[in-house]
């Protein structure tokens, strides 16, 4: 009897051990390839809301597939290539001006904090010192200047995508060596696909409304930098939690070094908070509804952890992530744990509905 229980925790113990390691290479190979792995996850989920988009154009308009494809492939490619550029030509805009404006704003930072007592103000002027603003705007640039690469990257991805597209079902069937298996796994597949281009459509569309507000504040305000903090709020606000708070304070803090005017500066952040506050707490939920169905904490976890393994662009990527996972452990039963401690009311859903939902309106 002590000799099987002595096998068992040995077993035991070389399962944990093997488990520990297979999780440290995991950890490993996301950090030294998390270039390639963030222009995959990307490329996957342009496939994906493109896909949905030439089924629907071609069905709808009677537009042969192939030519569907061939513009939406050409669409991709030359929005990144926009994006990208945009981007790099906005970042070289906040870096020259953030260049020219530091002094106007080392003396302006006295007559925003005198209010606040010396020791305050003493306390803010020595933490804003020790910033390293100069190692952060290169480390910016340097990110921004990767985009142009990441882009094509992602572009040509998302090409082979479609080039295979055909052969996924079949794929897919040889692969689980069962029909039932294959329809389950496709089924799968397609629930991720639509709960993940919804929740990213209706981001979208809030992203941009709060965005062009933010936009006029500043155009209003005659305040320089309008496209890029619109640009910069655009982007952040698909953090979710977080990314309005950060794009309020950056708003801010940029309103303060443009003008130098506590009164500006405080009426630029209070109507860039009511702005997220409205839209974030009041439009977004009502338009997303119940699509996520994710625990709060769960989603804040998911951003730390992704935040710390591919920094910003995984933190963008967290919650597309987190549904994916949800779902893929709803239907494990070993792994349901997981998706009931990821889901919001310990009700892991399945994304079956989605689909049933999707054959019903077709």
């Amino acid at each position: 009897m002590d000799h099987s229980n002595e096998t068992v925790l040995r077993e035991r113990l070389q399962t944990g051990f093997l488990g520990l390691i297979a999780f440290s290479l995991l950890m490993f190979m996301l950090v030294q390839a998390k270039f390639i792995l963030i222009s995959l996850a990307i490329a996957i989920i342009l496939f994906s809301l493109t896909s949905d988009a030439i089924h629907a154009i071609s069905t709808r308009l009677r537009v042969p597939n192939w030519l569907a494809t061939t513009l939406a492939l050409i669409g991709i490619a030359l929005g990144l290539l926009w994006v990208s550029t945009t981007i790099v030509a906005q970042v070289n805009e906040v870096v020259f001006l953030a260049i020219s404006y530091a002094e106007r704003a080392q003396a302006a930072l006295p007559a925003l904090t005198e209010r606040l007592g010396p020791e305050a103000q003493e306390r803010i002027i020595t933490a804003l010192t020790n910033f390293n603003i100069t190692g952060w705007i290169r480390s910016l640039a340097g990110q921004a200047s990767g985009l142009l690469s990441g882009s094509v990257l992602v572009i040509l991805f998302v090409g082979f995508m479609f080039a295979e597209q055909v052969w996924f079902p079949l794929k897919i069937e040889r692969l689980a060596n069962d029909a039932d298996h294959a329809r389950q796994i496709r089924r799968i597949i397609a629930s991720i696909m639509h709960r993940v281009n919804r929740y990213l459509v209706v981001k979208t569309g809030v992203s941009a409304v709060t965005a062009s507000i933010v936009w006029l504040i500043f155009w209003t305000m005659g305040l320089e930098l309008a496209t890029a903090v619109a640009l910069l709020t655009f982007v952040l606000n698909f953090i979710p939690s977080v990314g309005s708070i950060i794009a309020t304070l950056i708003a801010v803090l940029l309103a303060f070094v443009l003008t130098g005017d506590p009164t500006a500066t405080v009426i630029v952040g209070v109507l860039c908070a009511v702005t997220q506050f409205l839209i974030g707490n009041i439009i977004d939920p009502m338009l997303l509804g119940q699509t996520l169905r994710l625990s709060s904490f769960g989603i804040i976890l998911s951003l730390a952890f992704w935040g710390a393994i591919w920094g910003v662009p995984g933190m963008f990527l967290a919650v597309p992530i987190m549904v994916a996972l949800m779902i893929i452990c709803a239907h494990i039963p070993w792994l349901r744990g997981v998706a009931v401690m990821l889901s919001r009311e310990g009700l892991p859903d399945d994304g079956d509905n989605d689909v049933q939902s999707d054959r019903m309106a077709a």
